[in-house]
């Protein structure tokens, strides 16, 4: 993930939100034996833009016009220190076009640039390399997440028919989100109803969680991926419109995150290079 202004930053918070080029960086999560995470809050000395291409230090991703294809230079973060390098190619079936907007006003926006597309990970490491199924998508934002939300949770599932995507969210004035999209492989989108909400089992900080399911049908996560005091990513098995599917599974609880004893642990996890130069 790449971040102009990135909101999960205790420096940025700490900051003020003032200036979001001086808080960029670029995410990497890596699962299994040897996982890594790694996310260095850099300076704006550090960013570079053009119309196709977002450099981030010694990262970049860049539009082919086909394909995003992503370099990774970066150090893992405690207790997994080591680098982490190598390329990730995503290659979109189509483009959408929709823009959501997560709050009345639009000050949050969801865009799901490519919700079904082909995925090539070759990055240094024993079994860091493989092919399989990938999404793109991005968050836009005018304000603090934990300003408008209390919590959410969001997945997207691969179908026989291209992906499925589901948003809820509680906002912080009392309304509720409650969004299901079909993406055809084509690109097109058609809202849908989603089925009835189906709780997880906790995470391990014990993460309130649920998803959509089909009524009688219990939903099952089969492989953790992220486990924070405040976020959890995890792959999850539902079942829609009668297809068994394993996709991508997010919860954020922002009240927790809004937590001002959250932060001085996070910057563990997240440290900060303001001095970092090009060469």
């Amino acid at each position: 993930m790449g971040f102009i202004g990135s909101v999960f930053s205790p420096w940025y918070a700490w900051s003020g939100r003032r200036a979001p080029e001086n808080h960029v960086c670029l995410n990497v999560a890596t699962y299994g034996p040897g996982g890594r995470f790694a996310m260095t809050d850099r300076g704006r000395a550090a960013l570079r833009q053009t119309a196709d291409r977002l450099t981030i230090g010694p990262s970049a991703m860049r539009w082919t016009g086909d394909r995003l294809v992503i370099d990774i230079d970066e150090r893992g973060a405690p207790p997994m220190f080591g680098r982490l390098r190598g390329r990730i190619t995503l290659t979109p079936s189509a483009i959408t076009g929709v823009e959501l907007p997560l709050t009345p006003d639009g000050a949050h926006v969801w865009r799901p640039f490519a919700p079904t597309a082909t995925i090539d990970v070759a990055l240094d490491g024993a079994g860091w390399q493989w092919t399989g199924h990938g999404y793109f998508d991005a968050n836009f934002g005018t304000s603090a997440l934990e300003a408008d939300f209390a919590s959410w949770t969001w997945g997207r599932f691969p179908t026989r028919a291209g992906s499925t995507c589901f948003y809820d969210a509680r906002r912080r004035d009392g309304s509720m989100l409650s969004m299901g999209l079909a993406f055809g492989a084509d690109g097109s989108a058609r809202p849908v109803t989603p089925p009835p909400p189906a709780r997880l089992p906790r995470s391990l900080w014990q993460l309130g969680r649920e998803t959509r399911a089909d009524a009688g049908q219990t939903p099952a996560q089969v492989r953790p991926m992220l486990d924070a005091p405040f976020y959890c990513r995890s792959a999850v098995r539902t079942c829609i419109d009668g297809e068994e599917t394993v996709g991508v599974h997010e919860a954020l609880d922002l009240d927790r995150f809004r937590s001002p004893l959250l932060k001085p642990m996070l910057a563990m996890r997240v440290p900060r290079r303001a001095g970092w130069r090009f060469d």
